[in-house]
């Protein structure tokens, strides 16, 4: 018989930015901004509090994104408990291309395996994987912010996920743009062309495999390798003012992309001097490094 370990769990999950320009869809890179969530399996009921980033917003009770992870994962495990008591501290940027919904569902599978006595053995990391990705409905995002780091991650023809961890030189940190309204990743998505010319597919094809190497160890080539023709210019009219200050930023060859369905913009860089001072108007800079931990508890 399944029991339930004795509470609270906590995990922390850190920010992704997924695409990085020419990746689209199968680079994710985990940034060192983090929420922190806490759980407990109760005698009945359900209860959801909320505090920081979007505490006025998301919904307190089964509709709520990171509870409906959990519930996935305890039908994975064959169980669910009597009751729960979730606590969410919120620091990541919800609709801004930042992945705060990835966080939420890896935060979610993550605290329910951990409540089930017993969980890593009955849903390991694979699974663990598999399952928020499937959630999500992609990759990209999830895979860094369960794993760490920079990912490659996809998914094979039979419908399952792989993640492939790589290395990031240490010398490589981002900062982060992020405008004061969201984008949905909904609306940036339906911008996109069913189909794009094959010139355009061969060099974000080149310039992705670039970016792998870039970030490895070969920063100088963060500019070439960022440069993007699949999605960021269809999407446009969804976000100008952003991708305006990737076309200014770039126009002085600092490598800046959309960070994932955007609006936020991110910037590669190992000096960040004069670069937060390029930050529009009422907008928000941060100065992130790459995280290495992933989804871990605290």
């Amino acid at each position: 018989m399944t029991t339930f370990a004795p509470g609270p769990v906590r995990v922390s999950v850190p920010a992704t930015s997924a695409n990085l320009g020419p990746g689209f869809d199968a680079l994710g890179l985990a940034l060192d901004l983090r929420d922190r969530l806490e759980a407990e399996v109760t005698d009945g009921g359900l209860v959801v509090e909320v505090d920081g980033t979007g505490s006025d917003e998301v919904p307190l009770d089964e509709r709520h994104l990171v509870v409906r992870a959990m519930r996935a994962a305890f039908d994975e495990l064959g169980v669910q408990p009597p009751g729960l008591r979730l606590t969410c501290v919120n620091v990541i940027p919800h609709a801004r291309g930042l992945g705060s919904s990835s966080a939420a569902i890896v935060a979610g599978v993550w605290l329910a395996r951990e409540l089930v006595a017993g969980g890593r053995l009955l849903l390991g990391d694979e699974g663990l994987l598999d399952l928020a990705a499937r959630i999500e409905g992609h990759p990209d995002n999830v895979a860094p912010a369960l794993l760490g780091g920079f990912v490659i991650a996809g998914q094979d023809p039979d419908g399952s996920f792989y993640a492939v961890p790589s290395e990031v030189d240490p010398r490589i940190g981002a900062v982060v743009f992020i405008p004061p309204e969201p984008v949905s990743t909904e609306l940036a998505r339906g911008l996109l062309p069913k189909e794009v010319p094959h010139a355009d597919a061969a060099m974000n094809a080149g310039r992705a495999a670039l970016l792998v190497a870039a970030l490895g160890g070969r920063p100088e080539e963060l500019w070439r390798a960022t440069a993007d023709r699949l999605h960021q210019d269809y999407r446009r009219s969804a976000m100008p003012a952003s991708l305006d200050l990737v076309d200014a930023l770039r126009a002085d060859r600092v490598p800046a992309v959309v960070s994932g369905a955007g609006p936020t913009v991110l910037a590669f860089t190992d000096n960040t001097d004069g670069l937060m001072a390029r930050c529009p108007e009422g907008w928000t800079a941060l100065q992130l490094g790459i995280d290495s931990s992933g989804a871990i508890a605290w």
